[in-house]
């Protein structure tokens, strides 16, 4: 189980709720605005629960009356009070039950939102490298599974237990009364099959947390052969992936089975422990009556009570065990998600002012991981509406430069400043708001193509979000669509080819309009005329911007105004093309080596 942990354990971003750790800090953590509705709750339960089982005595108060009235007298008058007990009794339980569950009708659905709420708004603060370490669907599931955990461990208390435990409580008291013996037997059943239902469900819930695992890698593996069925076919393997799934299947029936014959073995333990308590409190409740120890209605009513509490009883086990599963859940989404902020805003940020452009990097040291470092005590300046290039071979540091500039990392030591400003001591919003990337391989919102190029500037018309597509050069295939503007893109763009979804990112980029500019292969998957109509409207877009290019084919970048030459981490060469041609050094023989206007992995 999660251990608990102070919140002040863990560096979180100002803009995330201060979720706690602990498992069941958590879990009052998310009840807390419903405190008081989830009190009237127990209440009411307390009430159907105690109304349900409390009509057996209203029976034994009719068995009394009948036995004590003498014949032909008045029946009302006989039978008036335990009628009257009875139909309060039923009224009661109805009117309790119903109420209840309009209370958990206002509380389960804002219960779950805000959950889910609160853990999305954390999970958004969460660094790059968190997101790399973790499937984007898996942390959508467990942010589901967590509120949806957290709303059955709630209910599995307040509708499952706590009227159980009223049951237990009242039959015994009434039981009691009756004759302590008799209550006695039915307390000491009652504590034994509790205990024992408890050990049952700890020892089954491996068998079942099993299970939910192969089932979830059985349905992980049939994902992966939908989404590569066309591969499949392409290489006539419809059979053998049909014969690799049956091999999980497979491991997914025995553990089912190996799951449910555990399973029967504790429902043998149920039906035998309730014939113990029906058959046991019957024949002592016959033996008390015949030595006149207790009366004909106590001896209804301890036949009624053993009834009821069977039926409550019966699947204890299995409320225990589905209990354990949804705090299982919870604690996996807490241990999940709950995780200290890789990178936060210092508690005294300001918003970054860009009103040049001027990057610094000053004595940078910086490193995935802290011993292997990528940069060791870097400086370079990049002077405001500069145009530079990024060069060098895969791993020489060129994504790592803009991905700190981009403060998807912070290094271990030294400083990157914009117009002077360190980009660690300001906030990461307004980095990001006067900061534009076009990657080389974007990611589109699964929603329409004006909601995606829009996306960096909301409040645009449609007259900006068209001009921002004519110089990107997707207005033609947009206006081929049946829907134009309002057509939805799929998944992750895949309604669209790789050169449309560029040249959506590309369009999205112009509308924000950033006086910072990032392009990583921005036009790499375009055709040679597209790209040349692109990088014409670009440089009219780029205007007085600072502009940082990753390239690979080095083409691209030689009209900018300066290069930097990358190579294990260090910047060997800086100049401009014809400069650094002219030297005949490391950019000289990356030119040189190019085949098709591409750099190659590594040195030929």
């Amino acid at each position: 189980m999660l251990k608990s942990q102070s919140p002040s354990d863990l560096r979180r971003s100002a803009d995330a709720p201060a979720l706690p750790t602990g498992l069941f800090r958590f879990v009052l953590f998310c009840l807390r605005p419903y405190r008081w509705l989830l009190l009237l709750m127990l209440i009411l339960e307390t009430g159907q629960a105690a109304g349900g089982i409390l009509v057996p005595y209203a029976v034994k108060a009719l068995m009394d009356a009948v036995a004590a009235a003498p014949p032909g007298g008045d029946w009302w008058a006989v039978f008036r009070e335990p009628l009257i007990l009875l139909a309060a009794l039923n009224l009661g339980e109805i009117v309790s039950s119903r109420a209840s569950g309009a209370v958990l009708i206002l509380i389960g659905p804002r219960l779950r939102q805000n959950t889910t709420r609160m853990l999305f708004a954390y999970l958004q603060c969460h660094a790059p490298r968190y997101f790399a370490n973790h499937f984007a669907g898996g942390l959508a599931h467990r942010i589901s599974e967590t509120a949806i955990s957290v709303n059955h461990t709630t209910w599995s208390v307040i509708c499952d237990f706590w009227p159980i435990g009223v049951t237990f409580a009242v039959s015994i008291g009434l039981l009691l009364n009756a004759h302590q013996g008799l209550g006695g037997y039915v307390a000491g059943w009652v504590g034994v099959y509790v205990l024992i239902s408890y050990w049952l469900a700890t020892r089954c819930q491996p068998y079942a947390q099993n299970y939910a695992a192969t089932r979830s890698l059985v349905n992980g593996k049939i994902v992966d052969a939908v989404t590569n069925i066309l591969n499949a076919k392409l290489f006539a393997r419809l059979g053998a992936e049909r014969e690799y799934l049956d091999g999980y299947l497979d491991t997914e029936l025995k553990t089912a089975r190996r799951t449910f014959w555990y399973m029967e073995r504790v429902r043998w333990f149920q039906f035998t422990a309730a014939a113990i308590l029906k058959i046991g409190t019957i024949a002592y409740a016959l033996q008390l009556w015949r030595d006149g120890a207790i009366g004909v209605g106590d001896f209804a009513m301890a036949t009624g009570l053993a009834l009821l509490i069977i039926n409550d009883a019966r699947n204890l086990s299995r409320r225990f065990l589905e209990f354990f599963e949804y705090v299982g859940n919870v604690a996996n989404g807490v241990e999940t998600i709950v995780q200290s902020h890789e990178i936060v805003d210092a508690p005294d940020a300001q918003a970054l002012q860009v009103s040049q452009g001027r990057i610094e990097f000053r004595q940078v040291c910086f490193g995935y991981e802290p011993e292997r470092r990528v940069f060791d005590r870097l400086n370079v300046t990049i002077e405001p509406g500069q145009r530079v290039g990024l060069v060098g071979f895969s791993g020489s540091g060129k994504s790592t430069f803009v991905n700190l500039i981009l403060r998807n990392f912070e290094p271990q030591s030294g400083q990157i400043l914009i117009d002077g400003q360190d980009i660690g001591a300001v906030t990461q919003a307004s980095l990001h708001s006067q900061v534009s990337l076009i990657p080389q391989d974007p990611s589109l919102f699964h929603r329409s193509l004006r909601e995606n190029i829009g996306y960096g500037q909301p409040d645009a018309d449609s007259a900006a979000i068209a001009a921002a597509a004519r110089l990107a050069h997707a207005d033609g295939f947009i206006d081929a669509m049946p829907e134009g503007y309002e057509s939805l893109v799929g998944e992750r763009g895949v309604k669209l080819s790789g050169g449309q979804r560029q040249r959506i990112a590309i369009a999205r980029v112009m509308l924000k309009d950033a006086p910072i500019l990032i392009l990583d292969e921005a036009t790499s998957s375009l055709d040679s005329v597209t790209e040349k109509t692109i990088q014409e409207n670009l440089e009219r877009v780029m205007g007085q911007k600072t502009v940082i290019a990753i390239a690979h084919r080095l083409s691209t970048i030689a009209h900018l105004d300066r290069i930097l030459v990358f190579d294990q981490g260090r910047i060997v060469e800086d100049g401009s093309h014809q400069e650094l041609l002219d030297r005949q050094g490391f950019y000289h023989r990356l030119w040189t080596m190019q085949a098709g206007g591409f750099l190659p992995e590594d040195v030929v």
